[in-house]
């Protein structure tokens, strides 16, 4: 007979790995599996000591961990943007109101008073003043963007000791940042997520300035940097869904 008697728990690097152990009579081995929706499961034989399970959990870890981003149930995507007064935006982690005024010749943004207030000028009503809305915002992200990912760019590129890359912000949706030689390209999006996730979208874009691929001195140059950035990578996986607009 078998079932859920056990639990135990393994650490690699900052990813926790809790499993359940189920023990039988009938094993002579031991079986690893991963089931949605993130499930670790060990089954036994029914002597088998912990600390060994730790040790089979500890081996498998970094295939565990891939199979767990695999199974999990994907975040719920976002309702889509209205931008109206009232919605909230992000920057840098934090939460913003919108704010949306008439008025003035050009379009201006500004955070003030803990709101993201947009002016636009003219009278404009439905569609015509969403999209001019939508651009305001976007080019007010990606000016930001500009130099806040420069100025961390060159404080990474320092911490490795390489010349600092030329740094460009683009719309790109399914990435969060790319490069090539001595050029670094970020989404402007990144910039609504908080600093340390900023930093760990271009801390590995300027290891693989480096290292082309994500061979084992990719990540262990990027471990020397960030020694989280295991944990840092995951909550960027769940939340990045909701930056994308």
């Amino acid at each position: 007979m078998s079932g859920v008697e056990e639990r135990s728990e393994v650490r690699w690097g900052t990813t926790r790995i809790p499993y359940d152990i189920r023990r039988s009579t009938r094993r002579r081995t031991v079986a690893l599996t991963v089931a949605p929706p993130g499930q670790v499961i060990l089954t036994a034989p029914r002597n088998t000591p912990v600390e060994r399970l730790d040790a089979v959990v500890q081996a498998k870890a970094k295939w565990i961990a891939s199979r767990l981003r695999l199974v999990r149930p994907a975040e719920p995507k976002p309702s889509p943007r209205e931008f109206v007064g009232g919605e909230s935006f992000l920057y840098l982690g934090r939460q913003y109101r919108l704010e949306v005024r008439r008025g003035g010749a050009a379009p201006e943004v500004r955070l003030a008073r803990g709101r993201l207030r947009v002016v636009i000028p003219g009278a404009r009503s439905g569609e015509v003043q969403v999209g001019a809305v939508r651009e305001a915002l976007v080019g007010w992200y990606r000016e930001h963007a500009r130099e806040r990912l420069t100025e961390r760019t060159t404080w990474w590129a320092r911490r490795m000791d390489i010349p600092e890359p030329r740094v460009l912000v683009r719309e790109q949706e399914r990435r969060w940042g790319s490069c090539s030689a001595g050029v670094v390209r970020f989404n402007w999006r990144i910039i609504q997520a908080p600093m340390r996730l900023v930093d760990y979208v271009v801390a590995h874009e300027v290891v693989h300035l480096v290292h082309d691929d994500h061979g084992k001195e990719f990540w262990a140059a990027l471990g020397r940097l960030l020694p989280d950035y295991e944990a840092r990578r995951e909550r960027l996986r769940k939340e990045g869904p909701r930056l994308v607009w």
